[in-house]
């Protein structure tokens, strides 16, 4: 039988794919910009002949999440190993399920039997001339899913950018295929403000040309690459990227050609952003997705020369323990893949590891309060720990805490602190014997 036949012989519709799935059994649901949205109503629409709850194993995912509801936790029964916006008051109200860990580690747990999977809901590209899907926006968690996966059900969207790199699934592998024709959801972000524009100034004084880069979607990312325009031969290999590296990419700043690590190549495992990024990728050799094992292993990480990690915190205490997962006890996000490009970015021949954040925020009543903290809230995660840390950069300059005392990093994190609230920071400094 030829793989035309055997892929005609498992096209059917959502509700007869859903209907493989019993009560009970654990199911991969793709995520990010790729959430297969035909078969998760389906699976919503079916959830009362679940007697016993179905756990949806899930990393971060972009839009509707009415799976989520609720009372709907007696039937589906969520397992995230990265907390979106969209799930968050179903962990903190304890009708989902939260499990930190690395997202390199994501796909052992998996492949390993630590949550063996009964079924994969994962989205991909019509099959090509010989029987390849490919995953599209998100290849990271999806792929090593489907492999490990009893029942892999596809929906095969008429829309979804074929991405290259270790990206395809073959038809053979697929159980059922689901045919759908609908946009990729988009992600946009605003111009950079100019806080963003302030931490990204300095951010990218600690950039030199022929760096490769790991930066993920958001306005201090954005506010990075607003200050790269003087740069030459950057690179990119990064768990994921959006729009704003299109522009210096066309601008010959981004060219790839002195990695040391697929060189000439944009590595990623997953993608965020609008239509434009989506034609961008559809089809063009420079972008290369790969799984997220491989591209956030910092042994491989740590291969490209000048490599450098950018992401963000929620707070950072005077000792360089960096809070990014929670709000003292309230679960917020995720491990990620933070750590991972930490450690690679620190093994890297002239890496740099850096956390950027705002000094301050504000409250819902309109208090400031600081992001640079005698001690982390109560309940607190460490993501990265004060062993691990490197550069602390806000829009007030860098703290280079890296083989620092506890002393030196109190002082330097007090000169990046907001300036009305460093007098109290070194009080606290002085009762807490640091200084």
């Amino acid at each position: 039988m030829s793989w035309i036949d055997a892929y005609h012989d498992r096209i059917t519709s959502a509700d007869k794919a859903i209907e493989a799935i019993r009560p009970g059994q654990r199911i991969f649901m793709t995520g990010n910009c790729a959430v297969p949205k035909t078969l998760l109503a389906e699976l919503v629409r079916q959830a009362p002949r679940m007697t016993k709850p179905v756990e949806i194993c899930q990393v971060l995912t972009i839009g509707n999440a009415d799976y989520v509801q609720p009372g709907l936790e007696k039937h589906l029964r969520v397992n995230t190993l990265f907390i979106s916006d969209n799930v968050r008051a179903a962990v903190n109200e304890g009708r989902a399920d939260y499990t930190p860990c690395r997202l390199s580690e994501i796909p052992l747990l998996f492949t390993s039997g630590t949550l063996p999977l009964d079924v994969a809901m994962i989205s991909v590209s019509p099959p090509d001339e010989h029987g390849f899907c490919s995953l599209g926006v998100e290849v990271g968690i999806s792929k090593s899913a489907a492999a490990s996966a009893k029942v892999v059900i596809a929906e095969v969207n008429l829309q979804m950018p074929r991405t290259l790199g270790d990206s395809f699934i073959h038809v053979s592998r697929l159980s059922h295929a689901v045919p759908v024709d609908y946009p990729i959801p988009e992600v946009t972000m605003g111009a950079p403000t100019e806080l963003s524009k302030a931490i990204g100034r300095h951010v990218a004084g600690l950039i030199e040309d022929g760096s490769t880069l790991q930066m993920g979607i958001g306005a201090i990312p954005d506010g990075v690459l607003y200050f790269l325009k003087d740069k030459r031969d950057l690179g990119i290999h990064t768990e994921m990227f959006s729009d704003g590296v299109i522009d210096l990419y066309e601008a010959g700043i981004i060219n790839n050609e002195k990695k040391t690590l697929h060189r000439g190549k944009m590595i990623a495992g997953f993608l965020l952003g609008s239509q434009r990024l989506y034609s961008f990728v559809d089809n063009n050799p420079v972008v290369e997705l790969h799984p997220t094992e491989y591209v956030n292993d910092p042994y491989v990480i740590r291969q490209n020369d000048n490599m450098v990690a950018i992401n963000s915190a929620i707070e950072v205490d005077l000792t360089g323990q960096v809070c990014a997962d929670s709000i003292g006890p309230r679960l917020y996000s995720g491990v990620g893949g933070q750590l991972d490009f930490v450690r690679g970015a620190a093994r890297s021949k002239g890496g740099k590891p850096i956390i950027a954040l705002p000094a301050s925020g504000t409250t819902s009543k309109g208090e400031s309060y600081s992001r640079i903290v005698a001690m982390l809230r109560p309940g607190a995660g460490v993501v990265t720990t004060r062993n691990d840390v490197h550069y602390i950069v806000t829009e007030f300059g860098v703290a280079n805490l890296y083989g620092k005392t506890i002393r030196q990093r109190a002082k330097a994190l007090i000169e990046v602190a907001h300036p009305d609230m460093r007098e109290e920071l070194s009080r606290k400094a002085h009762e807490l014997k640091y200084i």
